[in-house]
């Protein structure tokens, strides 16, 4: 059987290894609109966390098994329709993920100053389609909404010492912005209470312990939450009872001291506050602040809601980072899509109405989850599309031409794919210019200088 998966990241990748290790004759050809393979591991990850990356490993040993091939630089559903994939090979799995992100929906969200988070990461961590975004980081208060581990990697990059991150593989420009950058004080805000911030409990450490920046977090949003977390599960409660220590700690003097007379670099939780208004400076060009409509809880738990109360609050801050969370746009006309949730309607993987099409990862569950939640999300699709060629439901009688076929069509569309071993070319410059900087890699952020390292 011949296996098309299209995005390389490790809702693909992890589909990929399932199939090649689970059936000894399938061939499987993963396809990536980007020269260079990996997605969010890639331009998702926050540099300071190579540890995470460590999975990139794996991805290459799947993809130098002589049963898998790559193909970069080649976008499904304009370079290749799915139809036309699925005429050359028995199975298509869509693990394209979510390349969008959620709008907040209210006025000024497009005044200059407010940036997407997903933009953001995507500046520092090199995607191309965000290398020109320069932020302005000439404010001295920045404001994310969100309480997610996103939320926090940007707080913690905006405050980091500048000595920790020169060690990552942050690319070179967006580090000569955060050298020049004024921001020191960073609020995280959210919609609901302390019981339902989406971050864990390993990333809320982190912050906490970032050398030179204090934590900033008002004891009277966790009274009598000792009682509430009591039936709450164990990560949950060990979250909350991390965040209240936090709260009641006093700032110690030491740390002031040992700082000099500088004020320290601040962050701080904030909850209960819907966004309401980006507000304009005077002259209208940017933004200054924002309005916040303050909400009650009704419900608890996750389920709890959050109810405008009618009271109102503004904060200025010169920057404004939107972390909602990601969308997945459609992929291709012949291709069913749940809009309201943003998700490809599907049953264990399974494309509705649709045999021998498949989905994995953020566009077949929604943008939720760590790389090992996509791993056993890839895992199950894999496993289905596996039941149903041993079922019979998948005919594979008929030959198909995989990339064969596929080829032909790129050529007449002048569409030149990269190879892994093309990959490997950019890896290998990119790993030498970073050896040279003293950081892990140097990340190549223009695609026409990634083909042109591979002479394309």
């Amino acid at each position: 059987p011949r296996v098309c998966v299209v995005g390389s990241g490790p809702a693909g990748f992890y589909t990929a290894q399932h199939i090649l290790k689970h059936h000894g004759g399938a061939l499987v050809d993963i396809y990536e609109k980007l020269p260079v393979p990996f997605g969010l591991v890639r331009f998702g990850v926050a540099p300071d966390h190579p540890e995470v990356k460590n999975v990139i490993n794996t991805f290459t040993q799947t993809a130098r098994s002589e049963r898998c091939a790559y193909y970069g630089n080649v976008t499904v559903g304009r370079d290749v329709t799915v139809p036309e994939l699925r005429q050359a090979y028995h199975a298509v799995v869509l693990s394209y993920g979510a390349e969008d992100n959620r709008v907040l929906g209210i006025p000024g969200e497009n005044l200059p100053g407010v940036y997407s988070a997903r933009a953001f990461v995507g500046w520092y961590n090199g995607l191309p389609e965000n290398q020109d975004l320069k932020p302005d980081l000439s404010c001295e208060t920045a404001l994310i909404l969100g309480h997610g581990n996103v939320a926090l990697d940007i707080a913690r990059i905006l405050l980091s010492p500048l000595h920790l991150l020169r060690k990552t593989d942050i690319t070179d420009s967006s580090l000569a912005a955060l050298a020049c950058s004024k921001v020191k004080r960073v609020w995280l805000v959210g919609r609901r209470g302390p019981l339902q911030v989406a971050f864990t409990i390993k990333e809320l450490r982190e912050m906490i312990n970032l050398p030179g920046a204090r934590a900033v977090l008002d004891p009277a949003d966790f009274t009598g939450l000792e009682s509430a977390v009591k039936d709450a599960s164990r990560p949950r409660k060990r979250l909350t009872e991390l965040m209240i220590k936090t709260a009641l700690e006093k700032p110690v003097e030491m740390q002031v001291a040992a700082a000099g007379a500088a004020a320290p670099r601040e962050w701080g939780l904030k909850f209960q506050r819907s966004p309401q208004e980006v507000l304009p400076s005077a002259d209208g060009r940017r933004a200054r602040g924002i309005r916040m409509a303050l909400t009650r809880l009704e419900g608890s738990g996750d389920s709890a809601k959050a109810v405008p109360t009618g009271d109102v609050e503004e904060l200025e801050c010169g920057l404004v980072l939107s972390s909602i969370g990601y969308q997945s746009l459609p992929l291709d006309p012949a291709v069913p899509f749940d809009s309201q949730r943003g998700v490809i309607p599907n049953s264990s993987g399974r494309v509705e109405g649709v045999p021998g099409l498949y989905c994995s990862g953020w566009v077949k569950r929604g943008p939720t989850g760590v790389i090992i939640t996509t791993m056993n999300d890839s895992f199950d699709t894999a496993q289905s599309l596996l039941e149903d060629l041993h079922g019979g439901v998948l005919d594979i009688s008929p030959s198909r031409e995989g990339f064969g076929l596929v080829e032909s069509i790129l050529h007449s569309r002048g569409v030149r794919p990269v190879s892994f071993s093309d990959w490997e070319k950019i890896d290998a410059a990119e790993v030498a210019r970073g050896k040279a900087a003293g950081k892990p890699r140097e990340k190549i952020v223009d695609p026409a200088e990634m083909l042109r390292i591979i002479g394309h």
